[in-house]
């Protein structure tokens, strides 16, 4: 009982804080304030920039007008598309799909034509048009007719209530369901939320509004900047000359708990070069640079890279594993790409719930040490032992991965 109040004080307190902005915001737009001028000249001069790399397109009254906010995280978002989909082949012949979502997302989505506007939000950014008081400005604009939410978080429910959204679809979470007019009740044993498919998860907001069952097949695409690029470096770390090339991703944003040791995968890297006549590259975000130099250093192997020193980008990821044999991967964002583009994976999980990921992938083995304290789902061990991971062996991984090269290169040579 006392939880449930908490959670409405919450409720009323957000929407209050949002209404507060949001009249503040209107002031200074219309002159009331001392920046209300430098204010429209910044919102005149960001308004009609396009979107990074992804279809923009003029805006139409006579048209159905599609929201659909996306998670925040790389994953969440390639298990989103078949949702996306299907959503679009169920009214993309008469709607606008506009897609809001963190603009460090965006590039995963890169290539698909199933958006026809994105807006980014940033709920930190200096400029006014990125902060949820803008974001909803321009969804007002759009006089939305439905309008999706991915993720659970009651500021995600407040926004689809600002924006005007004639149906607003969404899960029952967090308090917010007295913000939304078509409701989904995520399935529960008593209290506790039951596991199931990210996939599966987002595809019932699609059927909530009608769609026709769809495939659960997860779907990218590459653009031509970077597919250009992959191919330069490709060659210039000799990776061309390679009978087949496997890529490791070694971290993700979630939290080290998630994390094989840095040992571990570079003795692996040596044993895959040395018994399988494969190349291995490194891929890595911003923040595991320093991991990825580390397992190309102490593999010391001509047939180790790394892109540590590479100018990164989701983009670039995506076309690297498009192109690669096989995906060594930790439960984070590349290895749905793997999925995407039918590349044979080997997924290493440790505190989490395999359920809730799964992504229909028929080439993915997904390896799991089992232990007592787990599946956690912490993002760092609060046992500090980490051994759902540290005990994770070698061996295991190396005979899956041996598994997965033999039936690859027959299907190469086909």
């Amino acid at each position: 009982m006392l939880l449930t109040a908490i959670k409405l004080l919450r409720a009323f307190c957000l929407i209050v804080k949002v209404a507060v902005g949001r009249l503040k915001m209107l002031r200074l737009a219309d002159g009331n304030g001392p920046s209300g001028k430098a204010d429209r000249k910044q919102q005149n001069r960001t308004s009609h920039e396009a979107p990074n790399r992804l279809v923009h397109i003029g805006l139409s009254e006579s048209e159905m007008q599609i929201g659909i906010l996306f998670p925040n995280w790389v994953g969440d978002v390639v298990m989103a598309t078949p949702m996306l989909r299907t959503l679009h082949r169920k009214f993309g012949h008469e709607a606008e799909i506009t897609g809001i979502m963190k603009r460090y997302v965006a590039d995963v989505l890169s290539g698909l034509p199933w958006l026809d506007h994105v807006l980014y939000y940033d709920s930190g950014a200096e400029e006014y048009q990125y902060r949820f008081s803008g974001v909803v400005d321009r969804l007002r604009a759009r006089r939305l007719d439905w309008f999706f939410l991915l993720p659970n978080s009651l500021r995600a429910g407040a926004m689809a209530w600002f924006s005007g959204a004639r149906r607003r679809v969404g899960y029952v979470r967090n308090s917010r369901g007295v913000l939304l007019n078509h409701r989904i009740y995520p399935p529960r044993q008593q209290w506790k939320l039951t596991p199931i498919s990210a996939v599966d998860y987002y595809l019932d907001l699609a059927y909530a509004a009608g769609c026709p069952a769809g495939s659960r097949h997860v779907e990218l695409a590459t653009v031509d900047d970077d597919e250009r690029r992959a191919d330069w470096i490709w060659h210039r770390l000799g990776l061309a000359r390679a009978e087949q090339v496997v890529i490791f991703n070694t971290g993700g944003a979630y939290g080290t708990a998630k994390n094989w040791p840095v040992e571990y995968f570079a003795e692996l890297a040596r044993r895959i070069t040395d018994q399988t006549d494969s190349a291995v590259l490194v891929v890595c975000g911003p923040a595991e640079r320093t991991t990825a130099d580390e397992i190309e250093r102490s593999a010391n192997r001509p047939l180790v890279k790394s892109l540590a020193k590479e100018e990164l980008g989701l983009g670039l990821t995506k076309a690297f594993v498009r192109r690669s044999d096989l995906v060594v991967s930790t439960d984070s964002g590349p290895r749905h790409f793997a999925a995407a583009f039918g590349v044979p994976a080997v997924t290493l999980f440790g505190p989490t719930d395999q359920r809730w990921s799964i992504n229909y992938h028929p080439r993915e083995m997904r390896i799991q040490h089992d232990v007592p304290c787990g599946p956690c789902g912490q993002r760092t061990c609060p046992l500090v032992h980490h051994k759902c991971m540290r005990e994770l062996s070698l061996s295991r991984v190396f005979a899956a991965i041996k598994q997965q090269l033999a039936t690859r290169a027959p299907a190469k040579a086909a």
